[in-house]
């Protein structure tokens, strides 16, 4: 394994460059999500807000349904990294992966490092495992 991939340091820069692409007009959050397959290919997704608010998709999940479309059901996550941006004055704004989004990313990678910006305005990096330790699982038939 190389230097890149032990780190998430690669994906903020395209995390945040995503911000740019989200559908927020009822929010006003622009949530953007890099990530770097097992493979090694890296897909970016952002967040798309819809009136009918439970139909909005998240950037993580928007970014892991493009690597399950690039690399098929076998796809692996080894890293993300989320970036939120405000669409008022664009400033770094600290937001981690919610619930669903959590779920998601370690289902396709529970050792996969995440990456989000914390208050203090630094960036944390923290495996799936941990951010979600109590996951859901189908019990093994």
């Amino acid at each position: 394994m190389n230097a890149r991939a032990n780190t998430c340091e690669d994906l903020r820069d395209l995390a945040e460059q995503a911000t740019g692409q989200a559908y927020a007009p009822y929010s006003r959050l622009h949530v953007g999500a890099a990530l770097r397959s097992v493979s090694g290919w890296t897909y970016t997704g952002s967040n798309v807000e819809n009136a009918a608010f439970p139909i909005g998709m998240c950037a993580e999940r928007a970014a892991i349904a493009a690597a399950v479309q690039a690399e098929g059901s076998h796809f692996r996550l080894e890293a993300i990294a989320v970036a939120a941006v405000s669409a008022k004055d664009g400033e770094l704004l600290p937001i981690t992966p919610c619930g669903a989004c959590r779920q998601a990313i370690v289902e396709f990678g529970p050792d996969a490092l995440v990456s989000f910006h914390t208050p203090e305005g630094a960036w944390l990096e923290i495996s799936a495992d941990a951010l979600l330790p109590y996951r859901f699982s189908f019990p093994q038939a």
